[in-house]
């Protein structure tokens, strides 16, 4: 029988995660050939079409938008996982640690003693200036001095075949829900799949979620209550944030079911009122609250930042973390490793110009036919700009939009995502589609967490290089293999091979 990847073509010049050659896996792989040499495309569109359909009762969906209207879509998702190495992803796991842990001495010091910008490593006006700068953080810190409780940070796979970090999401980090839901769905769907296989868990992250924002409630008791504090069903996460609140098994609320009285949070609820100690907000700062940021939002909590700066209850993320969403600021990153850390980047970022830097407009401008522009404030692939797509006069348009504002706009050189395999349906066959990766990581007071694996998202587009759910972008389940270390690790626990599959 002819196996379902046998007419597989490798992408030129591209990493390929499955394959080092036509038709010669790598060594990680080697179980999933075991399976799919087994079956037949017949089969495997049926098992597609069996966990669209999980999706679909499951209500997993995002909204998909356009230039014209947004419609709310199941999230494309492939059976065919990725398999990450015990040895890539311990060089991972550290990168991201370290990282975050640089990211939040970052920004306590900004807010605070601001001594990496008056020692001139980082402009001080480059920060001063991010939309996402909060003022009303300076001089605060929060429980622990933590400020990014939760870390999202996106990588990619050069052709060199080493991982490059693209940016890092600080404000509400989403896709975490997938991950769960996409190890349930294939679990189900293909169980044999996992029979005998030595993979990492990822159940275990709402409860590591949950103990993280326990660990930063402003007192420390027995009966810490914490909520998530959605924008609403019609928000394009709003499956996470209901998915999430669900599994932690705390109260998914919206703004209006909040209250501030004398500088305390409480929730509307039958019977005496109920102190809320921690809110995991799923909203940006500007509709956060009334009384601070724009005066027109109806999704926040009047009153929630005088009784955040007192001291009376905690939000994660803090708010003004966003700085370091900020893509011009993301770039000095590796500074601020070897500034607050004294140590060199695990995992080096893409190579970033910031075109407010002078001899970073002139280089941009003079080769922007092989760069990618972005602007430094938005997410979701939206505004990214792949140049040489485009025709003279688009290029000249986006020139002159540079040269108008520089400090809005970062650009890098074109990086080839590693491609995997993946089935194409309308096609019925296997293509080689490019992937990157977001990973999470959780901190809290005296511990940190990075989800084993993460969000593989995929461009399903021919050629595309933008992975974003919000742009179409699909997922697989990502496999992280684990060592001698590990398996030992979790026999200490008591966690079986049968349960390393959920």
């Amino acid at each position: 029988m002819e196996s379902l990847l046998s007419k597989y073509k490798l992408k030129p010049n591209c990493y390929d995660e499955v394959f080092k050659e036509e038709e010669q896996y790598r060594s990680e792989y080697f179980m999933i050939d075991q399976l799919l040499s087994k079956m037949d495309f017949k089969t495997y569109k049926s098992l597609n079409e069996e966990a669209k359909l999980s999706f679909l009762n499951q209500g997993i969906t995002y909204a998909l938008y356009t230039a014209t209207e947004s419609t709310e879509t199941i999230f494309p998702f492939d059976l065919f996982p990725r398999v990450i190495s015990s040895s890539d992803w311990e060089v991972l796991e550290k990168g991201m640690l370290q990282r975050n842990k640089a990211l939040n001495l970052f920004i306590h010091d900004v807010y605070n003693d601001a001594k990496i910008l008056k020692d001139k490593v980082i402009p001080e006006a480059l920060v001063k200036t991010s939309k996402h700068y909060v003022k009303e953080m300076e001089g605060f810190s929060p429980v622990g001095d933590i400020y990014c409780q939760i870390c999202g940070t996106d990588l990619i796979r050069h052709s060199d075949g080493n991982f490059y970090i693209l940016e890092d999401n600080l404000r509400s980090p989403s896709g975490v829900s997938y991950v769960l839901s996409n190890r349930v769905t294939l679990s189900r769907t293909l169980p044999h799949l996992f029979q005998g296989k030595l993979i990492h868990p990822v159940s275990q992250y709402p409860n590591e979620l949950l103990r993280t924002l326990r660990s930063v409630s402003p007192q420390q008791k027995l009966d810490i209550t914490c909520v998530l504090l959605t924008p609403g069903q019609y928000n394009s996460a709003y499956y996470e944030h209901s998915f999430l609140a669900k599994q932690m098994g705390i109260e998914l609320v919206e703004g209006g079911d909040l209250f501030v009285e004398n500088d305390f949070v409480y929730m509307n609820s039958i019977g005496p009122k109920k102190k809320v100690d921690v809110i995991y907000r799923r909203i940006d700062d500007a509709f956060l609250d009334p009384h601070v940021f724009r005066k027109d939002s109806m999704l926040g909590v009047p009153g929630v930042m005088g009784a955040y700066l007192k001291g009376n209850v905690s939000i994660v993320n803090a708010p003004g973390t966003g700085i370091s969403d900020d893509k011009a600021v993301c770039a000095y990153v590796p500074d601020m490793i070897k500034y607050y850390l004294s140590e060199e980047p695990i995992i080096s970022n893409v190579p970033t110009y910031i075109c407010e830097r002078p001899q970073d407009l002139q280089y941009t401008l003079d080769h922007i036919e092989k760069l990618v522009v972005k602007p430094v404030d938005m997410s979701g692939g939206y505004g990214v700009t792949i140049m040489d797509t485009l025709t003279k006069a688009e290029v000249e348009e986006v020139k002159e939009k540079i040269k108008a504002n520089p400090r809005e706009f970062i650009a890098q050189p074109k990086m080839m995502l590693s491609t995997h395999a993946t089935y194409i349906e309308d096609e019925n066959c296997f293509e080689p589609r490019h992937i990157d990766l977001r990973t999470f990581t959780l901190m809290g007071k005296d511990f940190s967490y990075v989800l084993p694996g993460g969000l593989s998202r995929v461009a399903l587009k021919k050629d595309s290089l933008i992975v974003n759910s919000s742009q179409g972008g699909g997922s697989k389940d990502t496999w992280v293999i684990m060592d001698q270390s590990s398996l030992d690790n979790s026999h200490a626990h008591g966690q079986t091979q049968s349960q390393s599959q959920s």
